[in-house]
């Protein structure tokens, strides 16, 4: 009977350590669902507190990356995109259900997101209005709007981009998607779309250079901030980008020579 007690209590007190532990596991683990008010990084990715998410299925443009608008001009696509994704959530909380970790950079997970009081999610709208384009892996529905924009030459539609993807990889021969683009000008629509000095986006002043040294780590390239050596000689950037997490989720590394100060 002592022999039976005793392990009886070994047993009980296992079991409360284990709830114990699961219980710490799914505080500090990805939730699955999480609804806060939203601060939008870029057209891309919205953060809730202190988690950043990639909207599924959503490729929109970068903050820094350039377009041709439907009367031949260049304009800001990637800040187009975010200020209408803003405009969309229009200051209310968001859901975001969480569909699995990004890829290339795990810290974000890609989601499902809804603003408060809205069926369709934002998702979809950002897709359908044309300020972006559908992207694997998608497990919000987003296909039919992706085509139903492209049919009516919305958003970045009307106009002359590159995909967002092929823009971060500098593939400056990739194809060119939209209404206004025109083959007898492809060497001009070019030059516009990956001029040879990007212009940095309003506080977004960490550089970015494509580099294939950086592929040694897995990277696509070097990021540098202001501080550090290499700042100054880095010039005419491949990249701007707004925060450190921004640049390492596009897949670059920080520079070896910036070390922040003790």
């Amino acid at each position: 009977m002592p022999f039976e007690n005793s392990f009886a209590a070994v047993r009980a007190f296992a079991l409360v350590l284990f709830l114990a532990l699961s219980g710490l596991s799914a505080l500090s683990g990805p939730a699955s669902a999480l609804t806060a008010a939203a601060t939008v990084r870029d057209a891309n990715s919205i953060q809730l507190g202190d988690v950043t998410y990639r909207l599924d299925g959503v490729d929109a443009p970068e903050l820094d990356q350039v377009c041709i608008d439907d009367h031949a001009d260049p304009w800001t696509c990637g800040i187009e995109a975010r200020d209408q994704l803003a405009k969309l959530i229009n200051k209310r909380s968001v859901r975001c259900d969480d569909v699995g970790p990004e890829k290339s950079f795990g810290k974000r997970h890609r989601a499902i997101c809804r603003a408060e009081g809205d069926k369709v999610t934002l998702n979809e709208q950002l897709i359908k209005l044309g300020y972006a384009i559908a992207r694997e892996p998608i497990k919000a529905n987003v296909k039919p709007a992706a085509t139903e924009a492209k049919a009516a030459s919305a958003g970045l539609w009307k106009g002359c981009f590159v995909a967002p993807q092929e823009f971060r990889m500098g593939k400056k021969d990739g194809a060119l998607l939209g209404a206004a683009c025109r083959p007898d000008r492809d060497k001009e629509i070019r030059a516009v779309l990956f001029p040879e000095e990007l212009t940095m986006p309003p506080s977004c002043s960490i550089k970015g250079k494509l580099a294939v040294r950086a592929r040694v780590t897995g990277n696509v390239g070097i990021y540098h901030l202001r501080g550090c050596p290499s700042y100054p000689a880095t010039t005419k950037p491949d990249r701007w980008f707004c925060s450190e997490d921004d640049a390492q989720a596009a897949g670059f590394r920080k520079a070896y020579n910036c070390r922040r100060p003790k």
